[in-house]
């Protein structure tokens, strides 16, 4: 796919990876929304990228929010090419002190945000695919969480594990629809994700660039052929 003149839709856009991701697609030339909480970081990268760029606030685990949020790009822009579901967190800990709060807020932001937001767009990518003859692209960031379990990330582990299952399932009901679906599976980045999940990072972490970067390939690879899955880590963690 060339993304000049391409939609793509960013959740979690307002740090980190999902910000650095609507940088770069906005690089190559696609008009990108990013869907965050934080209406002033948003607000932000706006300023920095240019026109290319649209913040819209929105809460992923809430349904109507999402809805109201993928409608108002159709509004601007008539169409879906690409959706990158990034919105994600984690919450560490013994599984016997994790709070059901902690549970319901993982599975609430890393499955079910994934889950409305692909459903919302996937009627749009289906009419494109009819009109001609590819729909877009969804890509799903995992985390190599959702290839193996570790201690205390239990409930992470969880909603990453499901994803990965979402999305593999995913991929192979939508393909004759002409809707790609990639799932990626990083090791540590530098970004605030450790910072709120209570743990230290890796002293030798990816950054959002090289995460981003391999995005941008996977999306502009020719239309019949599909990157289903990539797993990333950083070569030396420790430094």
């Amino acid at each position: 796919m060339q993304l000049t003149n391409k939609v793509a839709i960013v959740t979690g856009a307002s740090a980190g990876l999902g910000a650095q991701c609507a940088r770069d697609l906005a690089a190559e030339g696609a008009r990108v929304f990013g869907l965050a909480r934080r209406k002033d970081r948003l607000d932000a990268l706006a300023a920095e990228i240019g026109p290319a760029f649209t913040g819209i606030a929105c809460d992923m685990t809430q349904e109507m929010a999402v809805q109201s949020a993928i409608e108002q790009v159709l509004e601007t822009s008539g169409r879906i090419d690409i959706l990158v579901n990034n919105a994600g967190l984690g919450k560490f800990g013994p599984a016997d002190t994790v709070s059901l709060e902690e549970w319901n807020l993982q599975m609430d932001v890393n499955l079910k945000g994934v889950f409305l937001a692909t459903r919302a767009v996937l009627p749009t990518m289906k009419r494109q695919n009819a009109e001609s003859g590819f729909g877009g692209h969804v890509v799903n960031i995992a985390s190599v969480a959702g290839l193996m379990g570790n201690p205390n990330i239990s409930t992470y582990n969880a909603t990453k594990f499901g994803l990965r299952g979402y999305s593999d399932a995913l991929f192979k009901e939508v393909r004759e629809d002409g809707i790609k679906v990639s799932c990626f599976y990083p090791g540590s980045i530098q970004t605030e994700f450790f910072d709120k999940a209570g743990i230290p990072i890796s002293a030798n972490p990816m950054m959002p660039e090289d995460i981003s970067a391999t995005l941008v390939h996977v999306l502009k690879a020719p239309d019949n052929y599909l990157i289903s899955e990539i797993v990333m880590r950083p070569l030396r963690p420790r430094g």
